[in-house]
Formats: C-alpha cells, sequence, structure tokens
C-alpha cells in the first residue's frame, strides 16, 4: 500500500497547488485538503499536519475495522483450506477445479469474502495521496517550521525517519502476531516495511515524514485497540483449551469400561 502511495503520488503532477489551481485533483481535492491543514494548524503547519493526519485516521477507523474482521477471519480458515489443498493436490484441471468449488463453498459456509479486506483501500488511497500531495505541493505547508525541523526540508537529525521505521515495525509485528500461521514472506514483511520507510525517511521533506509518524503510531494504537493480538492469542488458547476439554470428555463417554479398570 505504501509503495503504491509513493508510486502514484511520483507520477502524478508535481506543481504547486493553490486557490487558482486548476482540473478536479488539485483544485477541489488537494488544495482542501491543504485548506482543512491550515484552518487546524493554530499558525503551526505541523500541528495542522498532526491533527489533520489523525483526524483521517479516525475517520477511516471503521473502514480498518471491517478490514480487520474481514481478514481475521480469512485467517482462521487457513488451516481448513490447506486440508483441502492437501486432499486435492493434484494439478489436473479436474482436480482443481473440485479445490476450488470445495474453497469457495467452505468459504461461503463461514460468511467469509477472501477479497473484503481489499475493498477499504480502495477508499482509503485517494484519500492518502491527495493528504501526502497536500503536505508536498503546497508551498505554506511545505515550507513551514515545527519544532527543529523545516517541514520542507530533511529532517537533519534523522529522528523522524528511524520514529516512522519503529512505529511501522511495531504495526506489521503486532498484526503478524495475531495470524493463525507465521510464514517466511510475513517475516520478511516484518523488517522490509521498516528498512523500505527508513530509507524513503531519508530523502523525504520531513512534513511528510510526520505525516508517516503520526499515521504508523495511530495504527499501532488502533492495533492494539480493534485488533490486539496479545487477546486474540488468548481467546485461541482457550478455545483451544475447551475444544481439548470436549474430546477428552467425549473420549471418557465412549469408553466408560476403561475409565473404570484406571480407578
Amino acid at each position: 500500500m505504501l509503495a503504491l502511495v509513493v508510486f502514484l503520488s511520483a507520477c502524478g503532477a508535481t506543481g504547486e497547488v493553490s486557490a487558482n489551481s486548476t482540473g478536479i485533483w488539485d483544485r477541489y481535492i488537494v488544495w482542501n485538503f491543504a485548506r482543512a491543514i491550515k484552518a487546524l494548524s493554530f499558525g503551526n503547519a505541523g500541528i495542522g499536519i498532526i491533527l489533520f493526519t489523525l483526524i483521517v485516521r479516525i475517520i477511516l477507523m471503521p473502514l480498518m475495522h471491517f478490514q480487520t474482521k474481514s481478514m481475521r477471519k480469512t485467517q482462521e480458515l487457513q488451516p481448513k483450506i490447506k486440508a483441502l489443498q492437501a486432499q486435492y493436490s493434484a494439478k489436473d484441471m479436474e482436480t482443481q477445479q473440485k479445490l476450488k468449488e470445495e474453497t469457495q463453498k467452505l468459504y461461503a459456509e463461514h460468511n467469509v469474502n477472501p477479497y473484503a479486506g481489499c475493498l477499504p483501500l480502495l477508499v482509503q488511497m485517494p484519500i492518502l495521496m491527495a493528504l501526502w500531495q497536500a503536505i508536498q505541493r503546497v508551498p505554506e505547508l511545505s515550507q513551514g517550521h515545527f519544532l527543529w525541523l523545516n517541514l520542507g526540508e530533511k529532517d537533519p537529525y534523522l529522528i523522524l525517519p528511524i520514529l516512522a521505521a519503529i512505529f511501522t515495525f511495531a504495526s506489521t509485528y503486532l498484526s503478524s502476531m495475531s495470524q493463525v500461521e507465521s510464514n517466511a514472506s510475513l517475516k520478511i514483511m516484518n523488517f522490509a516495511m521498516p528498512l523500505m520507510i527508513l530509507m524513503m525517511g531519508l530523502g523525504l521533506a520531513s512534513g511528510l515524514s510526520l505525516y508517516w509518524v503520526v499515521s504508523n503510531a495511530f495504527q499501532v494504537v488502533q492495533t492494539l485497540l480493534i485488533n490486539n493480538p496479545f487477546k486474540i492469542r488468548k481467546e485461541r488458547e482457550e478455545a483451544l483449551r475447551q475444544e481439548k476439554a470436549r474430546e477428552r470428555a467425549l473420549e471418557r463417554a465412549m469408553n466408560p469400561k476403561k475409565k473404570k479398570r484406571k480407578k
């Protein structure tokens, strides 16, 4: 998602945006985002960036909650999906068609849409791109000052890039903790994403780095609130304990004589 935002932003217009700009994107979206940030600045563009980023993330929370629930349901089905893949492991067309049908049936039985988790991203993309470009292309925002920062220049002490990388790692790591099964690609992503954020931050204007620090820090808090991996792990352990208890009770009920001999 981050890579796509950066790519699309880089491919888009880079000229200055003002009240005299033309075009729906520049005049009515990017410019109004910039106006909102300036209205929240209270004389300091850095404060405006922080407050506006928080407001945007709060507005997007219902979508993120929906996405998280959908992804969690999909994750919970992974062991059953792998069992189906093992059962229908042959590569002939008939077997693969049967695997597809059984997988779709499994999703339908558990009311899971594997693509639903991607839909909120489509809504977020224009918002994130507009916010990114407002910070980058409006002089009052790109040339402002906040604490030790000149928002239009790189952080001279590299504090923001490092913080952004730390919060990104915390977010991806917490999210991976809630996975039913870990995998190598996920572990690589836990380190690749923070490293990418750090390398990008070294060359970004500090106004954009400030946005990523606030956004990623909010993501950490949001994950702990609506997708707490510690709570999820505890719930799974409790469900597993109850399942084992039921199996033991069923075994004792089916083998009463064996139980008496033990006594």
